[in-house]
């Protein structure tokens, strides 16, 4: 069947676009023609852009969980997001309209219900976020990367698929990567990120506990947007970025140990690649515990050890980078022999599904 068409959407945080852009080899050697829906102002912008894909902008609301006088703004964003969304979405004539999550999706999928395209939406953690639960109700199927999550869905149109993985995080190269960073990896290489959002509490640990932590490793530090520490350019053994994108696989690919956020897309790729982690989950003031839940999951499932972020001193840390480096074979035989991998195929699946 050729000429198929897909509109993908999702955004906030690199967590709901990358499975997205995860998705895209497959529904091309499935004949799709792709287009993307980003919010005018989210920080997906630059990556969707990256992609090559034919992309838009639309307005969108930030749908939050506390009191702030741009609450009283974001229904009239998330009015004018639908109304430009569902324009574009007259425009292109898609298929199907694949939802990732995060605020933009909302009037997206508002629109391409009132036109009557099929909607399926992803959802990453054990339990839906805002977003997803406002657009289930229009969604045609639900993939989950989680068992639990289904508990908290219509089962008649919830699908266990886990969750997509980028093809090239699989094409990592050490030499490129030492190349890259100036290192040498004749320590193991610890990776330390907090998501593409950064974690200054991560951050601060890191930076607390450095000496001792370069006594036994080389690190990678992805600090996030306009959190670098100057104080810390030029230690042998150290680098630091605000954010990587294309030499990431690279990164992955000479790091032994990392040092986490526990977004759900982010340790399902750790599981992919066999990467033993140290997650320091959002804690419950700062999120709706989802990471908390996913974090106990790899745990129980022996892929991760978890440090709670108000637990966090400089000994605890180092401590537990030590554990982990300790465990790092059995956790790796672990990781290798799930059956909780690539998510990616399922989902394909289902788009495929809801289309014939």
């Amino acid at each position: 069947m050729p000429n198929r068409k897909i509109v993908l959407t999702g955004g906030g945080t690199a967590g709901h676009v990358m499975p997205n852009l995860a998705l895209i080899p497959g529904l091309k050697k499935e004949g799709f023609d792709i287009a993307y829906i980003y919010a005018r102002n989210g920080m997906e912008k630059e990556i969707v852009e990256a992609s090559g894909l034919r992309s838009y902008g639309i307005s969108a609301g930030k749908l939050r969980r506390y009191f702030s006088i741009e609450n009283l703004k974001d229904p009239f964003k998330i009015m004018k997001g639908y109304f430009e969304a569902r324009k574009i979405l007259k425009e292109e004539k898609p298929d199907l309209v694949f939802s990732k999550g995060g605020f933009v999706t909302v009037p997206v999928v508002y629109a391409a219900r009132s036109l009557k395209i099929p909607v399926v939406l992803h959802e990453s953690d054990y339990t839906p976020g805002l977003a997803n639960k406002l657009s289930i109700p229009n969604a045609n199927k639900i993939c989950v990367s989680f068992e639990a999550a289904m508990q908290h869905l219509p089962k008649e149109k919830t699908v266990l698929t886990g969750s997509p993985v980028r093809e090239e995080i699989f094409s990592g190269n050490k030499e490129r990567a030492k190349d890259f960073t100036g290192l040498k990896a004749e320590k193991p290489v610890l990776l330390v990120t907090g998501g593409s959002q950064g974690a200054l509490d991560v951050n601060r640990a890191v930076d607390a506990a450095i000496d001792e932590l370069l006594a036994e490793f080389e690190i990678i530090h992805l600090r996030g947007a306009g959190k670098l520490n100057p104080e810390l350019d030029g230690r042998e053994g150290y680098v630091q970025y605000e954010f990587i994108s294309k030499e990431l696989p690279d990164l992955f690919a000479l790091s032994d140990l990392v040092l986490s956020r526990a977004g759900a897309n982010t340790i399902f790729e750790f599981l992919a690649l066999n990467l033993p982690s140290l997650l320091v989950p959002l804690p419950l003031e700062a999120s709706r515990g989802d990471q908390i839940l996913n974090a106990e999951y790899f745990r129980e499932k022996g892929f991760a050890m978890v440090l709670p972020q108000n637990e966090i001193t400089k000994e605890r840390l180092v401590s537990d980078i030590k554990k982990l480096h300790e465990n790092a074979a059995e956790m790796k035989k672990t990781m290798k022999n799930s059956v909780m991998s690539d998510g990616t195929k399922a989902v394909l699946e289902v788009i495929m599904g809801e289309i014939k």
